[in-house]
């Protein structure tokens, strides 16, 4: 009895021995096939809108925090400088050149003039804001219609629809409500992607665009429901 019950604890153990060398095989394949998928990404990967946490790998991440200097006075700004939300009535604010006063919007204070970067931002339930960049030297005061020949490269969501804000404005379908964005510059390319950071996906890119001068990122809510903006924080 205790000799076939031996080898019995014997073929058992062979049997894990085995599955688990099989599982380690499937596993360095599935590892190999993942570098070279990567590895091909890499080559093209301004050409490939896939894989947000590979291409963040090619773009400098930043820990943003908002300019209050550019800040409408109906935005709230809190003490980290990270959120912004909308409060009525308005603020009384020192007015400065930079304040924007006609458009609700708020600046970061990143400056690019150069080179690639990347940052997220948390809308979660908010449902009526425009993210993107634009030049620091565009039009704070008066009607100004955002668009690239303005100086604004933005998507928005706005009453349940997202936009791109082109010139005719372009309409995006998306499966999901993304909860956190992520923005690509890329100034030398002249391009701004935007990538729903849940899953990765593409949500649009305005490509090949004629950058000159500073960039900067741009925030803006539509209304007093909008909810909140809040920029995350790397580690």
């Amino acid at each position: 009895m205790f000799p076939a019950f031996a080898d019995k604890i014997k073929q058992e153990k062979d049997k894990i021995a085995q599955e688990k060398e099989e599982l380690q095989n499937k596993s360095e394949q599935l590892q190999k096939e993942i570098e070279k998928k990567k590895a091909q990404f890499k080559s093209v990967w301004r050409e490939t809108p896939l894989y947000a946490d590979w291409r963040k790998e090619e773009f400098q991440t930043v820990n943003l925090t908002l300019d209050a200097a550019t800040a409408h006075p109906t935005l709230f700004l809190s003490e980290e400088g990270r959120r912004v939300t909308w409060q009525e009535p308005c603020q009384d604010l020192p007015s400065c050149s930079q304040r924007f006063t006609s458009l609700t919007c708020v600046l970061g204070q990143l400056r690019v003039s150069s080179k690639r970067y990347f940052w997220e931002v948390e809308v979660g339930d908010a449902h009526s804001w425009d993210l993107g960049v634009c030049r620091d030297n565009v039009t704070r005061n008066g009607r100004v219609t955002m668009s690239p020949q303005n100086g604004f490269w933005a998507i928005r969501l706005y009453e349940g629809e997202y936009w791109g804000l082109t010139s005719p404005e372009t309409y995006i379908t998306l499966k999901e409500k993304p909860c956190r964005l992520g923005v690509f510059l890329d100034y030398e390319a002249g391009d701004v992607s935007f990538y729903n950071m849940a899953d990765g996906s593409h949500i649009f890119t305005f490509s090949e665009q004629a950058f000159y001068g500073v960039l900067r990122p741009l925030f803006r809510l539509q209304s007093s429901d909008s909810g909140s903006l809040t920029i995350v924080q790397v580690e």
